[in-house]
C-alpha cells in the first residue's frame, strides 16, 4: 500500500461492493411491486434477526434512537421517573429519555471495559427508577449478569443498549436478549449496517412485542384506527433488503473485526498505551478499537497529517452536555478521564495488515517522539 494512500475510520465502499449486483436487483424487484414499507423483506429480517440473536420478537423501525424510544414508550416511562444510564456513550442513549419526558441519571463507567459501573447503578437507584440502560459500549458487552440480578432485586426493567454491539454475547448469550429490551441500530457504520438509517428492538415477551409494532406504526394495529400516540418509524424495504444480505454475512463481518484486532494488539503490545480490554467469556465485536494514552489530541493531529483517520468516543461525557443541564448533577471521574485519553482507530471487517502496520508504526513514531 502506497505510503500516501489514506486510511478511513471504516471503509463502506469496501464493504457494500461485493454485495452492488445483490442489492441493486433487490431493489430493482422492490421497485417492481411497489410495496417499499411493512413488508415481505421487513418481516424476513425481522425473524432472522430474531433467530440470530436468539429472542422470540425483533421489530424493525426508523433508527437506532427510536428503538431506545420506542422501548421506553412501551414500558410507560415518562414524567417524574428516572432512568439510570452512562455518561460515556452516545448522546442518543439519553436523548431518548428526554424525548419521553423522564429524567437521565447518570452514572460513572469502568475505565477498563468503557462500560457502565454496577456499583455506581446500585448507589443511584431510587424509588423514581424505572430503568436501566446499559450500553454496550464499542462491542464489548456490559456486565449484565451482576446488573440483572441487580434489577431484578429492585424491580426495574432493563433496556439493552446494543447500536455498538450486533453479535456480542457473554458465553453465548447474545447481546440483547439479556433484558426486557434490546435497542439495536443499522447505521452505515454499525457491525450490521444498511445503506441509511434504521433500528431494531427485540423482546421475549409477546406482549410487548405487540405493542412496539402499534407504537411503531402511528399506534395502529389496524388501518386507520389508532389506539394510542405513536410514531412514524418503520424499516423500509430497501433498508430491510440490504440488511438481509449483510446478516446472512454477520459473522465474517465479525471474524474480520477479530481479527484487525488481533493484529492491532499484535502491532500495538509495546507501546505506552492502553489497549482495549476482552474480558474472559465476554465476546467483543470491536465495533471500535478505542486505545488509551496521553496526549491525544497530538498523537491525533499527527496521525491525521499521514492520512490516517481516527476518532474520539466521546470528548464530552453526556453530564457535561448543555442538553442535560437540569438533570441531576453526576460525579463521573472515570467518564471525565476517559474523554481526554480515548482514541479510536480505524476499524472494519476488510482492514489489512498493511494497514495496521503502517497504522501502528505511525503511532509508535508519534508516542515516542
Amino acid at each position: 500500500m502506497a505510503a500516501h494512500e489514506p486510511i478511513p475510520m471504516v471503509d463502506l465502499r469496501a464493504n457494500f461492493a461485493p454485495l452492488r449486483e445483490e442489492i441493486l436487483a433487490g431493489v430493482a424487484e422492490i421497485l417492481d411491486t411497489g410495496q417499499f414499507i411493512l413488508g415481505p423483506h421487513g418481516r424476513a429480517l425481522e425473524e432472522s434477526a430474531a433467530a440470530q440473536l436468539g429472542v422470540n420478537h425483533a421489530i424493525g423501525c426508523a433508527s437506532g434512537t427510536d428503538a431506545l424510544l420506542l422501548a421506553l414508550r412501551a414500558l410507560d416511562i415518562g414524567p417524574g421517573d428516572e432512568v439510570i444510564v452512562p455518561t460515556f456513550t452516545f448522546i442518543a442513549t439519553a436523548e431518548a429519555v428526554l424525548y419521553v419526558g423522564a429524567t437521565p441519571v447518570f452514572v460513572d463507567v469502568n475505565p477498563h471495559s468503557f462500560n457502565i459501573d454496577v456499583a455506581a447503578v446500585a448507589a443511584a437507584i431510587t424509588p423514581r427508577t424505572k430503568a436501566i440502560i446499559p450500553v454496550h459500549l464499542y462491542g464489548q458487552p456490559a456486565d449484565m449478569l451482576p446488573l440483572m440480578a441487580l434489577a431484578d432485586q429492585h424491580g426495574v426493567p432493563i433496556i439493552e443498549d446494543c447500536a455498538q454491539a450486533f453479535g456480542a454475547h457473554i458465553d453465548g448469550r447474545m447481546a440483547g436478549s439479556f433484558g426486557r429490551i434490546g435497542a439495536f441500530s443499522f447505521f452505515p457504520s454499525k457491525n450490521l449496517g444498511g445503506a441509511g438509517d434504521g433500528g431494531m428492538v427485540v423482546t421475549n415477551d409477546e406482549k410487548l412485542a405487540a405493542r412496539l409494532r402499534v407504537l411503531r406504526n402511528h399506534g395502529s394495529s389496524q388501518q386507520y384506527y389508532h389506539d394510542e400516540l405513536g410514531y412514524n418509524s418503520r424499516l423500509d424495504e430497501i433498508q430491510a433488503l440490504v440488511l438481509r444480505l449483510k446478516l446472512a454475512r454477520i459473522n465474517d463481518y465479525t471474524a474480520g473485526r477479530r481479527n484487525a484486532a488481533a493484529l492491532y494488539r499484535r502491532y500495538l503490545g509495546n507501546l505506552d498505551l492502553v489497549l482495549p480490554q476482552e474480558r474472559s467469556g465476554f465476546y467483543h465485536v470491536y465495533h471500535q478499537f478505542t486505545i488509551q494514552l496521553e496526549e491525544r489530541d497530538r498523537v491525533r493531529a499527527e496521525l491525521a497529517a499521514q492520512g490516517i483517520a481516527s476518532a474520539v468516543y466521546y470528548p464530552v461525557p453526556c453530564h457535561r452536555q448543555r442538553m442535560f443541564a437540569p438533570a441531576p448533577a453526576a460525579d463521573c471521574p472515570a467518564a471525565d478521564q476517559l474523554a481526554g485519553r480515548v482514541l479510536s482507530l480505524p476499524m472494519y471487517p476488510e482492514l489489512q495488515e498493511a494497514q495496521v502496520a503502517r497504522i501502528a508504526e505511525a503511532l509508535s513514531a508519534s508516542i515516542r517522539g
